[in-house]
């Protein structure tokens, strides 16, 4: 073997020696410079919040104490036993109404339970007693003796003046997660979903605020911190937030909430007239739009008015009574929109009606009554 050949073999041999000795090393190089660097990040600053965010946190913290949370329970009798026990019915959210401990819910968040307990954002509990139901309006009004520390019920707006695109805040406890916040803004405005009891619930804020199941009876507010609504109710395949919920404006609670908490029930104002969707499909079949009077009853609001119902006369012919086309100038085409429109009125108000009478339309004034 020559010399040259030997040199050659222990140049390859120390080549592979460094290679192998290198590579073993980079683990220990690299848990060096782990060590070196094992320490926090340095913060960067994130600078001021920006006017949008600050005024979403000031309505958030102004409103939240005045949300609560709405437990319920059924009592339940065992048919062996008769032992009665109460078993957890469901959950929703609630607003406080004003300084007597009324709160402010949904019709279904109460409906077939017998008992319903009130938490506050300070954890506090009471039990709440049913003042009254607008199932109508898919509102309930509840009561608990909070005694001090009351919270303060949220400046009320109005729902007149909504814009579509305007900025709502929902506040409520969706799947149990209390005193959750989302935004949003109003998608659009007057929409009517079924509601429980097969009748329509008319006149609702439709918004994209992510609501949820438990969300329900919470307060819908504004960029002023003002309340304008009542989250009610989700369109959804999958029962969750799809981005499309709906609330009960304010203006339609401002109106019924008071009778509930003075009478416990809730009654639109009348008219004193009787009519019938039949009357409706008359009148369609003849061209006219309208709500046809079958009666009026005496010593109401209709009969001082003096307005005619339909009749038969001596000689067996059928005279129709006035059809009532407008209410303060909105058109009215069938009973539903009458009832609708009566709705958004209180007792003691002149409203005028339009009237076709003996083919001529007329204008009635109409003092409103219970």
């Amino acid at each position: 073997m020559t010399s040259s050949f030997l040199v050659r073999l222990w140049s390859v041999t120390a080549a592979v020696l460094i290679v192998i000795l290198t590579w073993q090393s980079i683990p220990l190089l690299q848990a060096r410079l782990f060590e070196q660097s094992a320490e926090p990040r340095l913060i960067t600053p994130r600078g001021d919040l920006s006017l949008a965010e600050e005024s979403t946190i000031a309505v958030f913290d102004a409103a939240k104490d005045s949300v609560v949370f709405i437990t319920t329970a059924q009592r339940v009798v065992d048919p062996w036993t008769r032992n009665a026990y109460h078993v957890p019915h469901g959950n929703g959210s609630g607003f406080v109404w004003d300084v007597l401990g009324h709160i402010v819910t949904n019709y279904h968040v109460i409906e077939g339970a017998s008992s319903a307990t009130i938490r506050l954002a300070d954890g506090r509990a009471f039990s709440a007693q049913l003042v009254g139901a607008a199932p109508q309006h898919d509102l309930a009004v509840l009561q608990v003796g909070v005694g001090v520390d009351r919270p303060l019920p949220i400046p009320i707006g109005t729902s007149a003046d909504l814009r579509v695109g305007q900025a709502v805040l929902a506040i409520g406890n969706p799947f149990g997660l209390d005193w959750t916040l989302t935004t949003g803004i109003v998608s659009a405005l007057d929409r009517e979903i079924p509601g429980d009891d097969g009748r329509a619930i008319q006149g609702l804020i439709q918004i994209d605020a992510a609501i949820n199941p438990g969300n329900s009876g919470g307060p819908l507010i504004d960029s002023a911190g003002r309340l304008i609504g009542i989250n009610t109710a989700i369109y959804s395949p999958s029962g969750s937030s799809a981005g499309i919920g709906f609330a009960v404006p304010i203006d339609t609670i401002n109106r019924v909430v008071p009778q509930l908490v003075a009478t416990g029930s809730y009654a639109p104002p009348q008219l004193g007239i009787r009519f019938d969707p039949r009357g409706d499909a008359f009148l369609s079949q003849a061209g006219q739009e309208g709500v046809l009077i079958l009666d009026v009853v005496p010593n109401t609001a209709a009969a001082r008015a003096r307005l005619r119902p339909t009749q038969v006369t001596s000689d067996g012919r059928i005279a129709l009574g006035d059809v009532i086309v407008s209410l303060n100038g909105e058109p009215i085409e069938d009973s539903s929109e009458l009832q609708e429109a009566l709705d958004r009125h209180s007792v003691g108000e002149t409203i005028e009606l339009g009237v076709i009478r003996e083919g001529e339309r007329i204008a009635v004034s109409v003092t409103l009554t219970s």
